[in-house]
């Protein structure tokens, strides 16, 4: 089992840094599998929010290849998805969930947004009504270089949004990201908007788990745990929900 080096808690965020990116995706992989088993032992199936981004890469890879979970009664959601890539593009959210984590274990049900709609709208609702079928049990989440959550950028997320999935328009900052993750070589590649869960449908999750390294995200996680809960960092919001765990290296914990 990873130990934290260090353990803290700001409002109801309870935050466990580690001295590496491995131990810390272990040791949030060990968490959420818990987590799994203990809904499981009152409910039928759990659903459960994936994020999709580099900084997920040593927790999917420890929770895919985790034993020790009845992944058939799982149903798996993505909380993103780009609008507007070729349909043989390989940098869709689904394809990267696809590869780290819904291809190595058999999930019940695995619940996609569909990137070619051409109603947006409609995909939308559609996405929306299946979160109303299965209310989230866990969300697990990473915070963006700018504070985003899923991609609801500063400053226009919203805490009370009314929509549980909508489409926005993605800042330069959060399309800038996706290029210093290795994800686009350029900025003009990176699509301009996307599907995205709102701050709400995030909220609505029995669970919170947030998986952040590196020293990229340090500014953004200090903003967010110790700065105003703003919507000029909409990260700031998760240290208000009643069941949050952080899960940091050594880097991205640095100005704490």
């Amino acid at each position: 089992m990873a130990m934290p080096v260090q353990e803290r808690t700001f409002e109801n965020a309870k935050v466990c840094i580690f001295d590496s990116r491995d131990a810390m995706g272990k040791a949030a992989a060990g968490h959420v599998v818990r987590l799994i088993n203990d809904i499981l032992k009152g409910k039928q199936s759990v659903s459960i929010i994936f994020a999709a981004a580099p900084s997920q890469n040593e927790f999917l890879a420890h929770l895919s290849s985790s034993g020790n979970v009845d992944w058939s009664r799982v149903e798996g959601f993505h909380m993103d998805e780009y609008i507007g890539l070729p349909e043989t593009s390989d940098q869709f959210f689904s394809l990267f969930l696809q590869k780290h984590l819904f291809s190595k274990v058999r999930m019940n049900k695995v619940h996609l947004m569909n990137a070619h709609a051409q109603d947006t709208g409609k995909e939308c609702d559609r996405y929306a009504s299946l979160l109303h079928a299965y209310p989230v049990d866990i969300a697990c989440l990473g915070i963006g270089e700018n504070g985003h959550i899923a991609f609801n950028d500063p400053p226009f997320a919203d805490f009370h949004d009314p929509k549980l999935v909508k489409v926005v328009e993605l800042d330069a900052m959060d399309r800038q990201q996706q290029v210093n993750d290795g994800c686009f070589p350029t900025i003009e590649d990176v699509p301009s908007h996307a599907y995205t869960l709102t701050i709400p449908a995030l909220l609505s999750a029995t669970y919170l788990s947030c998986v952040v390294p590196s020293e990229r995200k340090a500014k953004a996680v200090f903003n967010s745990l110790k700065g105003e809960i703003s919507t000029l960092v909409p990260a700031s919001i998760l240290r208000t929900h009643s069941h949050i765990e952080m899960f940091l290296d050594t880097a991205s914990a640095s100005l704490l």
